[in-house]
Protein backbone atom coordinates (compact mmCIF):
# COMPACT_ATOMS: atom_id res chain seq x y z
CA UNK A 1 0.00 0.00 0.00
CA UNK A 2 1.59 3.61 -0.96
CA UNK A 3 0.02 6.81 -0.73
CA UNK A 4 1.45 9.32 -2.78
CA UNK A 5 0.21 12.21 -0.84
CA UNK A 6 3.41 13.39 0.50
CA UNK A 7 2.35 16.84 0.03
CA UNK A 8 0.08 17.15 2.54
CA UNK A 9 -0.24 17.00 6.31
CA UNK A 10 -1.99 13.65 8.16
CA UNK A 11 -5.70 14.45 8.64
CA UNK A 12 -6.43 13.28 12.45
CA UNK A 13 -7.65 10.01 11.33
CA UNK A 14 -4.41 9.24 9.61
CA UNK A 15 -1.90 10.58 12.44
CA UNK A 16 -4.11 8.70 15.10
CA UNK A 17 -3.57 5.35 13.24
CA UNK A 18 0.10 6.63 12.82
CA UNK A 19 0.35 6.89 16.61
CA UNK A 20 -1.14 3.30 17.08
CA UNK A 21 1.10 1.71 14.18
CA UNK A 22 3.85 3.16 16.26
CA UNK A 23 2.99 1.88 19.49
CA UNK A 24 2.08 -1.52 18.08
CA UNK A 25 5.69 -1.40 16.22
CA UNK A 26 7.36 -0.73 19.89
CA UNK A 27 5.49 -3.35 21.67
CA UNK A 28 5.66 -5.98 18.91
CA UNK A 29 8.50 -5.58 16.36
CA UNK A 30 11.30 -3.96 18.17
CA UNK A 31 14.54 -5.91 19.44
CA UNK A 32 16.69 -3.58 20.61
CA UNK A 33 16.69 -0.35 17.96
CA UNK A 34 16.08 0.54 14.14
CA UNK A 35 17.07 3.22 12.18
CA UNK A 36 14.95 5.03 9.25
CA UNK A 37 15.60 7.86 6.93
CA UNK A 38 12.32 8.88 5.51
CA UNK A 39 10.80 11.86 3.51
CA UNK A 40 11.97 14.01 0.83
CA UNK A 41 15.38 12.47 -0.23
CA UNK A 42 16.49 15.81 -0.65
CA UNK A 43 16.17 16.66 2.31
CA UNK A 44 15.74 13.24 5.02
CA UNK A 45 14.59 12.99 8.27
CA UNK A 46 16.42 10.46 10.22
CA UNK A 47 14.49 8.65 12.78
CA UNK A 48 15.46 6.33 15.90
CA UNK A 49 13.49 3.82 17.63
CA UNK A 50 15.39 2.50 20.77
CA UNK A 51 14.57 0.56 24.04
CA UNK A 52 16.80 3.21 25.63
CA UNK A 53 17.31 7.25 25.86
CA UNK A 54 19.56 8.57 23.37
CA UNK A 55 22.99 9.39 25.50
CA UNK A 56 22.83 12.80 27.40
CA UNK A 57 19.18 13.28 27.15
CA UNK A 58 17.04 13.16 30.07
CA UNK A 59 14.54 10.34 30.02
CA UNK A 60 11.30 13.27 31.21
CA UNK A 61 12.54 14.52 27.45
CA UNK A 62 10.62 11.83 25.96
CA UNK A 63 6.73 12.44 25.72
CA UNK A 64 4.08 10.13 25.25
CA UNK A 65 1.79 11.42 22.37
CA UNK A 66 -1.86 12.10 23.22
CA UNK A 67 -4.99 11.04 21.18
CA UNK A 68 -5.85 14.20 19.09
CA UNK A 69 -3.15 16.45 19.85
CA UNK A 70 -1.20 18.82 17.82
CA UNK A 71 2.78 17.81 17.57
CA UNK A 72 3.08 20.78 15.33
CA UNK A 73 4.38 23.32 18.01
CA UNK A 74 6.89 21.20 20.29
Amino acid sequence: MRNERHDEPLSNTELELFLQYRHRFANHDLDLLAFMQVGDPEDPVYVSFSRKPEPEVDPEAYRRPEAHRSWTNR
